[in-house]
């Protein structure tokens, strides 16, 4: 079996495992207290300086046909020798046997490393913090669900993220009405008039995106935005320290349609904008949009994983590693859930009964 490429990273002082610091620019010895710059540690930035980053035109011609594997592969620690099996698309992981941390490097290199990394500005104990928080005004959560739910080991992830720019431009044609009502001695008269309204125009998107991970819940990824793009640092793999991480396995082409859909949905809406207020009504026929000169970043983003386990069912939740946002599903209560259900009938019983009362008056 040929030997596998793998990075891990020690204390120069005592040997032990470095961990990347969330919130910080340093990795850190949890055994003697130091603390390193990434760019300070000769083995990363050897490591980074042979590699381009990540580039569509290049990855189509050299990587497309070949970048999904059908075997996991094996991977030796060089800590304790112990051999880990993982499959295709993951770049960074613990070894559960030393807790050495390892990058495995032959999936982030070769023209696949990313272009940047959101890296980590929550520890764990803060993303816990925010699922908790997230808990508070529930109004329709069971009586015991405070004293009674758990919360699963939380996990420290980067997802792979594509960052769409394009243009679009083209036309939308919309219906649009006045109406106008005015009365003689003997009729009232309401005249509507209808007019097929077309706007054209072109606009430029940066940095939309798409996860890049099969694995992922699109949904959840979706909810968790935005992150903050004026946080991406080049890529550096002391960020990975501590932490898991995947490799893409949806690659651009594949991903595009979702960014597609995305730009033209901005940009229809924009071109309605541009209709103005003065109609009665305005509704939407078609649009002729064309997407024009795409390109694409890989990124990492970080995002912490947990389930929250309450009568017996497993809830999933994520945190924005960077911003707290914090996104789930939670238990409903069936007895609250009919309660707010008739006491919100009774409210709106109320009002009719108030405004039948005025007109009979």
């Amino acid at each position: 079996m040929p030997e596998q490429q793998t990075v891990t990273y020690k204390c120069p002082y005592c040997d032990a495992p470095l961990r990347y610091i969330a919130g910080g620019q340093e990795l850190g010895c949890a055994s003697c207290g130091n603390k390193f710059a990434p760019e300070l540690l000769e083995k990363y930035s050897q490591f980074t300086k042979k590699d381009a980053p990540f580039d569509w035109g290049d990855y189509k011609k050299n990587f497309q046909q070949n970048i999904r594997q059908s075997d996991a592969s094996v991977y030796v620690c060089r800590s304790c020798g112990a051999a880990l099996e993982t499959d295709e698309t993951v770049a960074s992981l613990s070894c559960p046997y030393c807790d050495n941390e390892i990058v495995l490097s032959d999936r982030l290199s070769g023209g696949l490393q990313p272009n940047g990394v959101i890296p980590f500005a929550l520890d764990a104990k803060a993303a816990q913090k925010a699922v908790r928080e997230y808990f508070k005004g529930k109004k329709l959560l069971p009586r015991d669900f405070t004293a009674s739910h758990t919360l699963s080991k939380i996990k420290g992830i980067y997802v792979p993220f594509w960052l769409f720019d394009a243009g679009v431009d083209g036309a939308a044609a919309f219906d649009c009405t006045t109406v106008r009502r005015y009365s003689d001695s003997d009729y009232d008269y309401t005249e509507t008039k209808h007019y097929l309204v077309r706007v054209s125009g072109s606009m430029r998107f940066s940095g939309v995106p798409v996860d890049g991970s099969e694995k992922a819940d699109d949904d959840l990824m979706n909810a968790l935005e935005p992150f903050d793009y004026s946080g991406v640092k080049p890529f550096d793999p002391g960020y990975l320290a501590g932490y898991l991480s995947d490799r893409f396995d949806s690659d651009p082409d594949e991903s595009l349609p979702r960014a597609s859909d995305r730009m033209e949905g901005c940009a229809a809406a924009e071109l309605r904008s541009a209709v103005g207020d003065g109609f009665n009504s305005v509704s939407f026929k078609g649009s002729n949009l064309r997407l024009d000169s795409p390109g694409v970043k890989y990124v990492l983003l970080p995002v912490w994983l947990l389930n929250v386990n309450y009568g017996g069912k497993s809830y999933r939740f994520a945190v924005n590693g960077q911003t707290g946002k914090t996104v789930g599903e939670l238990p409903i209560s069936k007895f609250k859930k009919i309660g707010y259900f008739w006491s919100l009938a009774s409210a709106v019983a109320a009002v009719v009964g108030f405004l039948m009362y005025l007109f009979v008056r």
